[in-house]
């Protein structure tokens, strides 16, 4: 691992259903560990919805010895809701959150108090001061929602301005548009790290379906090659091992600050592109 420790390394899990998917996990992330990830962070259900898993699992991580950030999400929360999760973060000596707007389940009103992530961010630096290292998204392929791209970049700009430290990017499979936001951000005078996100691919099914719902581009060609496979889950996956070790090899060249693995709270593939990034 000795190239791969030059480019810091992060990975998201979320917080497991029940006792079997928490003993699984456990071991996931002791496998991961040998790649000394600079953080782990933990996802966190619209309005809190998973708040007890999400805790439980920062805890646990944290009990291991390995940094821990917890997403905190706008939808459905309030200040004083915000406040307490705040203060229980910080007393379990949490010192690194992922500050989001979250997902709208569906069917589920706008509701809360906060509106934008930049509203949320805004919200923990006057309450908590420099406390925590605040993460927020980045969308280099534009947000799903967004009204055009240029009102997704100044959304960004007005999340730093709040008090972001650094950004971590929905995944994406072209590296060009990485770059591209790369230097609109700085053209902005907005010195902030953009991590960028990275999707191993090991079910196309899988794939399709998350890409659908937030909006991340799977490239035309490496849709046509899953799809050729069928159900031949051993090429999917070779396949999916090539792609993105090529990507990560990309981003590191060209200096990106970090490697963020949406693990899906599985770890051989990450294992596999880090051993090839070695």
């Amino acid at each position: 691992m000795t190239e791969t420790a030059k480019i810091a390394l992060s990975f998201e899990f979320f917080p497991p259903k029940n006792l079997e998917g928490v003993e699984k996990l456990r071991l996931v992330r002791q496998q991961l560990y040998a790649l000394q990830p600079e953080f782990c962070s933990v996802t966190f259900g619209a309005g809190g919805s998973t708040q007890e898993g999400t805790f439980n699992t920062v805890r646990a991580i944290l009990a291991e010895g390995v940094s821990a950030a917890s997403h905190i999400s706008c939808i459905g929360a309030t200040r004083a809701s915000v406040r307490e999760q705040l203060a229980t973060l910080k007393a379990m000596g949490v010192q690194r959150l992922v500050a989001l707007r979250g997902d709208l389940p569906s069917g589920y009103g706008a509701g809360g108090e906060f509106h934008y992530a930049s509203d949320l961010v805004a919200f923990i630096r006057a309450e908590t001061g420099d406390d925590f290292h605040i993460e927020v998204a980045a969308y280099p392929e534009v947000h799903p929602q967004a009204k055009s791209p240029a009102a997704d970049l100044q959304a960004f700009a007005t999340k730093v301005k709040a008090g972001a430290n650094s950004a971590i990017t929905q995944y994406f499979y072209n590296a060009d548009a990485y770059f591209r936001f790369v230097e609109e951000v700085d053209a902005l005078g907005l010195s902030i790290a953009v991590v960028p996100g990275i999707m191993p691919i090991t079910s196309s099914t899988q794939l399709m379906r998350f890409s659908d719902a937030c909006g991340a581009e799977i490239p035309r060609w490496i849709r046509l090659r899953l799809q050729s496979f069928g159900d031949d889950s051993a090429s999917i996956k070779a396949f999916g091992l090539d792609v993105v070790t090529d990507l990560c090899q990309q981003l590191r060249a060209a200096g990106a600050p970090g490697l963020h693995f949406y693990s899906m709270n599985q770890s051989v593939a990450i294992l596999e592109i880090c051993k090839r990034l070695a």
